[in-house]
């Protein structure tokens, strides 16, 4: 079960995953302000190894069981190495194959090599994202022709998600959940306020509330342009927001302003300037995430999406450079 540091323990000798959950529950810290990604892809450049999320599931299909515990405690150290070389605080787990029973393999190796260092988490959103160009339409006249007939659906999808909740909790060892459905574009969200106000807002609630009783933790994901739904996003009560995209128009700084004192942020290193931008504008991006993120704490540091494959790594290893020279409480805030 996830635990609440109490606020005097909240310092430079807890472990990462004590000082990301001081954070989610918005605790004053002192030192390096953590850090985490929710994917970190570069795994073969860094590492020498492909990502689990990359590897061949019909060769999974062909293993023998022997084989394929070999393969949970390469992902599982994998995993970890990549915690240990670039600070992460957490781990979000991609289990491959996605099953609740290969998620707890990989929580059991990892909490017997590391303990309760990291703070481990997997995706567990059951709203409607952005359906795909082949479907969008489709969606939309669904909303206008069988409204309750798609909220059943809504329905059944957080009746599903919660049950495979319930065998992760009775299992334990996994902290919470990062909900990883995409509901904006750059430009603003999928569906109207309105809109997202009847088909996703209560289930979204519904969900975020069902992890808190269970004692999980809900990192709300979303890219895009979230402002004319944030109120709602609020509503739904999630401990954190990710990821602030900057590309989507989303201030940090406006965002501390609304909602820093009811949830974490998380973000938002401008991925564009990562990827094309100079040195000096992600420095830039890096210090302006970091000055509007961390006053008053909860905060977590992290891009405004993910370390995804064709990134350079000293891209990113500039990135942490930057974060361990600007992104340390004092010793008393």
């Amino acid at each position: 079960m996830p635990t609440t540091p109490a606020p005097e323990q909240t310092n430079t000798m807890l472990e990462p995953r004590d000082r990301f959950i001081a954070a989610l529950n918005r605790r004053p810290l002192t030192g390096l302000v953590p850090h985490f990604e929710l994917v970190f892809y570069l795994t073969m450049e860094a590492l020498g190894k492909v990502h689990p999320e990359h590897r061949n599931y019909h060769q999974w299909l062909q293993m023998e069981p022997a084989e394929r515990q070999l393969h949970r405690r390469d992902m599982a150290d994998l995993y970890i190495a990549v915690a240990e070389r670039f600070g992460h605080s957490a781990i979000f787990l991609h289990p491959n194959p996605g099953t609740d029973e290969e998620t707890m393999a990989l929580v059991d190796i990892i909490r017997e090599k590391t303990g309760n260092r990291y703070f481990l988490m997997r995706h567990g959103d059951a709203t409607f994202s952005i359906p795909d160009g082949n479907h969008m339409m489709e969606f939309a006249f669904r909303m206008a022709d069988e409204p309750d007939k798609l909220k059943q659906e809504a329905q059944a999808m957080v009746d599903q998600q919660l049950r495979s909740a319930d065998r992760l909790q009775a299992h334990g060892g996994l902290d919470g959940f990062a909900l990883c459905s995409d509901y904006c574009f750059n430009t603003g969200p999928f569906l109207s306020p309105s809109q997202f106000g009847e088909f996703v807002t209560p289930y979204l609630h519904q969900l975020i509330r069902a992890y808190r009783q269970r004692g999980f933790y809900a990192i709300k994901h979303t890219d895009g342009n979230i402002m004319p739904i944030i109120e709602q996003l609020m509503q739904t009560q999630p401990h954190a927001l990710h990821s602030l995209d900057p590309q989507g128009g989303v201030d940090i700084a406006q965002v501390k302003r609304l909602c820093g004192q009811q949830v974490c942020l998380c973000g938002n290193v401008n991925c564009a300037a990562l990827d094309t931008g100079t040195d000096a504008e992600v420095i830039d991006s890096v210090r302006y995430a970091l000055r509007h993120g961390m006053p008053g704490g909860g905060y977590i540091f992290c891009t405004s999406n993910c370390i995804y494959t064709g990134m350079r790594l000293a891209r990113y290893q500039l990135m942490l450079e930057t974060w361990r020279k600007y992104g340390c409480y004092p010793e008393r805030m």
